[in-house]
């Protein structure tokens, strides 16, 4: 309904974000890169990345919107989905520019999460093991500054503050993001290998933030990281 592809157009290997322009980026790095979606705003590429069949898609913004794309690239075929966004420190140390790989998605209760599972339960969001070893490996590889470790998974952008980082990451949890508990959540409920690679925008510790074009380079880098996982990853 929302992806206009048919099963063929989409690879068993994707890597999605939330922002078109980061699709469409990360879509040099792929040989004969076709665009096979437009609509709604959803930017869905398909080509090969060292001769592996990978598809890109742009999700928006949020759960809502990113839960709509991950089903349909499931019914459209995918069997690994991993999220390529950004993140907001919520630690003083952690940088502009370095990485983060999720062990897993705090959310708040309510919303998307109830009407999925019916009921007030807590959703299992975690990433598939392979996936998250993958992606620990090839930032490795690419000598990288990576931390691993919990996210939380957040619906109100403009709700964030010192306060909320000081409250989260007590609870060990050390970056703040809207997608990943989303993500993982559907993994599990779908049988699809999931997982993310966040790089970190802003930190809400200590106020700073970068721009876009800024992170141009490392975003980049982290798609090479991400491109090289997946591709390691058996759908």
């Amino acid at each position: 309904m929302h992806i206009r592809a048919s099963r063929g157009d989409i690879a068993e290997r994707v890597l999605v974000a939330g922002d078109p322009g980061r699709i469409d980026l990360i879509s040099s790095l792929l040989s004969d890169a076709k665009l096979v979606n437009t609509h709604r705003g959803f930017i869905v590429y398909t080509g090969y990345y060292n001769g592996v069949p990978v598809s890109l898609a742009s999700h928006g913004v949020g759960g809502p919107s990113a839960a709509i794309v991950f089903e349909e690239l499931v019914i459209l075929g995918a069997k690994i989905i991993v999220r390529l966004g950004t993140c907001g420190s919520l630690l003083g140390d952690i940088g502009l520019g370095e990485l983060i790989i999720p062990t897993g998605a705090s959310y708040y209760l309510g919303g998307l999460y109830y009407q999925y599972m019916g009921e007030s339960a807590c959703a299992p969001t975690t990433p598939h093991y392979e996936v998250l070893k993958s992606l620990v490996e090839e930032a490795t590889r690419a000598n990288a500054r990576y931390h691993v470790g919990p996210v939380v998974s957040s619906d109100a952008f403009y709700a964030e503050s010192r306060d909320f980082a000081l409250k989260w990451s007590s609870r060990g949890v050390i970056a703040v993001e809207m997608e990943c508990a989303t993500l993982f959540m559907l993994g599990h409920m779908r049988r699809v290998k999931t997982g993310a690679l966040l790089v970190v925008s802003d930190n809400l510790v200590t106020g700073v933030h970068a721009s876009s074009e800024e992170l141009r380079d490392t975003v980049l880098k982290a798609a090479r990281i991400a491109l090289n996982a997946v591709a390691k990853v058996t759908p």
